[in-house]
């Protein structure tokens, strides 16, 4: 099965570039699967960067930190990407004061010493979510039902959606910190092997973190067949452990865990530097535009920010879709904030984005199949 869409990684060698902070950020309250967070701010409360401003909700729900240090001006609803009005929380930048927790240092932190309930607890703290698309609340998968036990970790580098490179770029340029975080998610679920899946397009990436993996016991680097949607969960799991998912069933229930480097990153900065989940990175690309990027975004900063920051917007766009254009939404408007599951911008040219016309259907499901 699969299909081969054009892969269009315009932004592939373009590094990480660190986004400037904007003048005001909206924080939406439900950037995670679940229910939605509950505000412990007030407005003209002062807050600062990496400082809790909701509490997750019930188990399936995540905590939401301040991307920035300023003054809540308003506690809201806002237009969400989907064009639906959903709370959040807005604050006007002052500076960049990080809380004093947060270990601001470079270099990476290898000595792992919080036992696994600590660190799923401090996972739940970060208000850590998977970062890719999907935003399932991370210390929720960590803690499987009883009756399952986890055999494997299987860390998602396959990023199949056309156009984007978000993950690509950090396999690349946080190799050693996500080995680190691979070994972390290792220890909270108490397996001795994790597997690495990434796509044959990304060779650079294979062989950089083959050589990281390889010094590690139990951590290996499997490439996978170009082909979508080799990153689904579900799909990814039977491309690397031949394991299928039963209907209805869990993931778990193959005895595997899934994460996606991204969200393996995030756990490396939580545990080892304490610093919530507050920033991350974006591809912004389209055919054209003038220079497709990868940014490392505050969350909430305007999608307009960084559409700027790319060269602006061209005259040819007809639709900006947050995320890729195979799973992304069209969104309403560039003054949605960026959330933790934002993974890319796309901006489709008017030619591109034109409907087809639709054929009779019979329902056969051999597309299904394919």
């Amino acid at each position: 099965g699969g299909v081969h869409p054009p892969e269009n990684k315009l932004s592939a060698a373009g590094k990480i570039q660190v986004l400037p902070i904007p003048e005001k950020v909206i924080i939406p309250l439900g950037q995670h699967i679940g229910a939605p967070a509950t505000p412990i701010v007030q407005k003209g409360d002062k807050v600062k960067t990496g400082q809790l401003i909701a509490q997750a909700s019930g188990f399936v729900s995540a905590n939401i930190h301040s991307s920035v240090s300023g003054t809540v001006s308003a506690i809201d609803n806002i237009i969400d990407a989907a064009g639906l009005s959903k709370p959040a929380i807005t604050i006007q930048v002052e500076g960049d004061e990080w809380i004093p927790e947060i270990d601001r240092s470079e270099k990476p932190a290898h000595n792992i010493t919080l036992s696994k309930e600590e660190i799923v607890k401090a996972i739940a703290a970060a208000g850590i979510v998977g970062m890719g698309g999907a935003t399932f609340p991370t210390q929720v998968k960590l803690t499987p039902p009883p009756g399952n036990k986890a055999e494997v970790l299987i860390i998602n580098g396959v990023e199949c959606e056309p156009y984007l490179t978000a993950d690509h770029r950090i396999m690349l340029e946080k190799a050693e910190e996500i080995i680190i975080g691979v070994q972390i998610l290792m220890k909270a679920i108490d397996v001795k092997r994790a597997i690495i899946g990434i796509e044959n397009n990304k060779k650079d990436a294979i062989a950089h973190l083959q050589n990281i993996a390889g010094k590690v016991l139990g951590v290996e680097v499997c490439p996978l067949k170009v082909k979508y949607p080799q990153g689904g969960e579900k799909q990814l799991i039977d491309a690397i452990i031949r394991r299928q998912v039963p209907s209805g069933g869990l993931p778990i229930s193959t005895g595997a865990v899934v994460q996606n480097v991204g969200t393996a990153f995030a756990v490396y900065e939580a545990i080892q530097k304490n610093k919530p989940l507050f920033e991350r990175i974006v591809t912004v690309t389209g055919k054209s535009l003038k220079s497709p990027s990868n940014f490392l975004v505050r969350i909430g900063t305007p999608i307009g920010q960084l559409i700027d920051a790319a060269g602006g917007l061209p005259d040819d766009t007809e639709k900006i879709v947050s995320g890729g254009p195979m799973m992304g939404k069209a969104v309403v408007s560039t003054d949605i904030p960026t959330t933790k599951g934002c993974s890319g911008i796309l901006l489709i040219q008017n030619r591109e984005a034109e409907r087809k016309e639709m054929y009779p259907c019979i329902r056969c499901a051999k597309c299904v199949a394919v």
